[in-house]
Formats: structure tokens, sequence, C-alpha cells
């Protein structure tokens, strides 16, 4: 029986943890939860700083600082310290800077019609057009123009609410061409006393064509009206090494997806992760615009940030978030309210947690709640399934049947004596000289008891009889003192005949 009741104990145990919620699984299918909250918008500007000197009439310095955009798109957070990877076009350009405003600020002091770009022009006015190609660069002893150029990326995290101003980062190591990965850090601090939330980054791009995606970015400064942009897309066939990147095609044909996608990419999506449908890990990164997107895989990202010495990672906001995240996509809402509210103290801004928290704890205890419904509290039409106790009684009646059988065998089994009950250990012997006093059982006055032949030498059950009236007796075995009427040894259990 002993047997039965263990194995009754296993099969209980194994259907209450068949039934408990699963705490690990595969993420739902596009999935993009795990990323956006990693998602920044990137702004790169170069600061000119410019002096012209005014040799024509009267000796004059004329200073200017401009401010000319060198790109907008989109980066992702990949450690907790900050870092960033993006686009090398969004914080380089391959144009001169200082010659757009040599021409700018001779348009502006002199008065003449100079376009507002980066090639260096003519002017008609011979005194003018000489002093117009001394001012540009490179610097020489004859030159009319002091310029100095700086780069200046602004990072917009996605938070609430929005950061208008920003944090400042530098470049930490840009690509060799303008769709290779470029690396920021920022300056003098990340957001959030614990850091930031980070994006995961997958192991290698999908090999299968079609393979389901999203790109994530944004358009614009993130705020109440700018919020994270999310698009699906296909990866197509072939490429995908180095700059040259791996195309997008629908495998349904219902969507100029490269078109689609370089529309986004030309409006702030440029640079945005594409984050892979099975796990919602980072696979790669947006290039491309026009009528051309395609995707630079995470093996490039990875390449960049080794180069840069600088380590992926996730950290404790991430931690807390994918906790609480699979509870909610599991509708565990009652579970997963705590777990946001974990996320929003250690990082009070994170728009997503913030999202799912409020729709957790709209759901919490409701129909929809899978703790609730497993607790009873719904009707049982949403209750736990009866089958797992239908098959636990019927394996325990199979069990307690094959047992009762194999009793029953084995009573019916001849010739098979039953096992010996252990006897009780025997007494130590008494050494001589050393026998215990026996209890006194009501007599009034000592009898010494003298024999003439050691305790061994005096026959097993034969008592003895000191002097006196009436006759005292004392059991061979041990020495205990018998009354007239024990017919066995109250100490020891041995038969005391006479």
């Amino acid at each position: 029986m002993a047997r039965l009741s263990a194995l009754a104990g296993g099969l209980t145990a194994t259907i209450a943890l068949l039934t408990l919620p699963a705490v690990a699984h595969e993420h739902p299918s596009g999935i993009t939860d795990l990323v956006t909250p990693a998602v920044v918008r990137v702004e790169a500007v170069s600061h000119v700083e410019i002096t012209l000197l005014d040799h024509i009439g009267e000796l004059r310095h004329v200073e200017r600082s401009y401010d000319f955009p060198l790109g907008q798109g989109t980066g992702t957070v990949v450690n907790p310290e900050g870092a960033i990877v993006t686009l090398t076009r969004v914080v380089r350009t391959g144009e001169d800077v200082a010659v757009r405003a040599a021409n700018k600020i001779f348009a502006e002091h002199h008065d003449v019609k100079i376009p507002q770009d980066a090639e260096r022009h003519s002017l008609d006015d011979p005194l003018l057009d000489r002093h117009l190609k001394q001012c540009y660069p490179p610097k020489k002893s004859t030159a009319t123009c002091i310029i100095d150029v700086s780069t200046e990326i602004t990072i917009f995290p996605n938070v609430a609410p929005a950061d208008t101003d920003g944090f400042k980062a530098d470049l930490v190591k840009a690509g060799s061409g303008p769709d290779s990965p470029a690396v920021l850090m920022p300056i003098g601090r990340a957001v959030g006393s614990v850091g930031m939330p980070t994006a995961p980054l997958a192991d290698k791009v999908p090999d299968q064509v079609g393979s389901p995606t999203s790109v994530a970015g944004f358009l614009g400064r993130p705020g109440p009206d700018v919020q994270n942009t999310v698009e699906i897309a296909h990866l197509g066939k072939g490429g995908g090494k180095g700059d040259t990147g791996r195309p997008f095609a629908d495998p349904e044909k219902k969507a100029d997806e490269p078109v689609k996608l370089g529309g986004l990419a030309d409006r702030g999506l440029i640079g945005a992760p594409v984050i892979g449908d099975k796990d919602g890990h980072v696979i790669g990164m947006l290039i491309g615009g026009g009528k051309e997107a395609k995707m630079i895989g995470v093996r490039e990202i990875t390449a960049a940030l080794t180069k840069a010495g600088i380590a992926p990672r996730r950290g404790a906001i991430d931690s807390a978030f994918e906790g609480a995240l699979t509870r909610y996509h599991t509708a565990y809402y009652t579970e997963a309210a705590p777990g946001f509210q974990r996320v929003l103290e250690l990082y009070p801004g994170n728009v997503v947690a913030a999202e799912l928290l409020k729709i957790s704890l709209a759901k919490r205890g409701g129909p929809e709640d899978a703790g609730t419904r497993r607790a009873g509290v719904t009707p049982a039409s949403g209750g736990t399934p009866l089958w797992p106790f239908i098959v636990a009684a019927a394996v325990l009646f199979v069990a307690a049947g094959t047992g009762a059988f194999l009793l029953w065998r084995r009573r019916r089994t001849p010739d098979m004596p039953p096992s010996p009950s252990p006897s009780p250990p025997a007494p130590p012997p008494v050494p001589a000289g050393a026998m215990p006093q026996p209890l006194d059982e009501g007599a009034d006055q000592t009898v010494v008891v003298r024999r003439s032949a050691p305790l061994q030498a005096i026959p097993q059950h034969q008592p003895v009889i000191t002097a006196g009236e009436p006759p005292v007796v004392f059991c061979t075995a041990c020495g205990m003192r018998l009354g007239p009427a024990h017919r066995f040894c109250g100490y020891c259990g041995h038969p005391a005949e006479t």
C-alpha cells in the first residue's frame, strides 16, 4: 500500500504541474514590445562658427553661427549605459559644411546671389570672387574666413512626458559607408536611475525567404502627437552582407514593401531596428530610401559594437519588464500589473510599460484574466478543464486494482513461510557481584540473600528461596524480585515457574 500511496502522490503532483500557468513561453507572433521602449529619435547637426574678414573696404570682422542639419533617423539602445546604434548617414554627411557656411555668410554680408549649398561657386565681380575663393577651406595664410565646425548629436528617448530637450551624445565609431552602423554614447548622463531600457539582439538573421518582421521607429520627436511607428515587412531572397543589405518582399505580393519602407525611411525611420517575428529580437537595421529599402543584418551591428569596444547587454529594467510582459501576453493581468509598476519605479517614463499597466489594471479580475478563471471566480464555462482530473482518477483506479491483484496472488502462493518477527534483544549478561538491586514491592525489611554458587550456575527458571516466611522469589535471568502471584518477570518478561 505504501507503493500505491507514493504512486498516487506522484500522479497528483504531475497533474498539478500540468494545470499551473506557464512562466516561460515564446512571445506571440509580431511582438515588438521588447524593443520599442529602447527605440529613440536621433538628430544630428553641424554647428559652424565662421568669421569673415572683409578687406574690400574698411576692415571688418563679420561673425556668424550656423547649424546645418546632418541627418535624422532612428536609433536603438543596446545597453543600460545608453549605447546606441544607428546608421552613419544619420550622424555624418559627405558634404563639406564649411563650404556651405562660406556661401551663406558671403551672400548675407555682400548681398550677392550664391546658391545655399555645399558647392564652390564663382562671382562675376573679380574682387568678390577672389575673396570668396579665399574663404573656402582649407585654411591658408591668405584666407578671408576663419571656420570652426563641430557635430552635435541629440537623442530624444521614448518617454512620457516627452523630453523636449533630449540629451547629447558623442559619435564613438562611424562606419565605412553611409549605410553602415554607427555607435553613439551619451555625454554625462543616461535617462533613469538604473540606466535605460535596452533591446535584445538576435544571434542571426532568419534564412527563410518570406520570414515576417516588424520595423519600429519615429517619424519625428517622440511626444503626445508622435508615437512610435511599427510597420510589418518580410525578408526577400539573397543578399544581406555588408552595406548591400537584404531586400524586402511581400510573399503574397499585396504590397510593394521596398517602396513602402523606403518612404518611411526618408521620413525618419532610417536606421530603425528590424524585429524578428519569432522572439521579438533585433535582427537588423533599416537602410536605403526612396523606392528601395533594405536591411543590414545583426552581425554588422555586433561587429560595429565590437570595434567601438561596447558590449550589448540587458539591465534590471529589462528583467522586470520581460517578466511582466510574459504574464501580460498569457492573459495573467493580475500578476502582470505589479511587474509593470516595478518597471515604472525603475524608469518612470517608460511609455510602453505605462500603457500595458493601464490595460492590465482594467482587465484585472475580469473574465479575460486567466488568473481569475483559474481561481474559479468566473463561470464554469471559463474554468479549468475537467479532463486532467478524469485521467488522474482512471490512473488511480488502475493502480489500485493492480495492487489488490498482486496482494491476492501473494496470499495464495503455497509454501511461503511468514517472515519471522524479530525477537527482542537478549539482555546483557550481568557480571558476578554486580547484580542490580531488585525493586522493593512492599517488604518492610531488607532480606539478605546468600548463595553458595554464582548466579550463572543457578538453573534458568529456578526460584531462589530466601530465609524467612513467606519465600522470596527472584528472576534468574535479571535478578528482578517477583511476587508470589507473578508468572512472568515484570522487568525482562521471562516466565517465573516454580
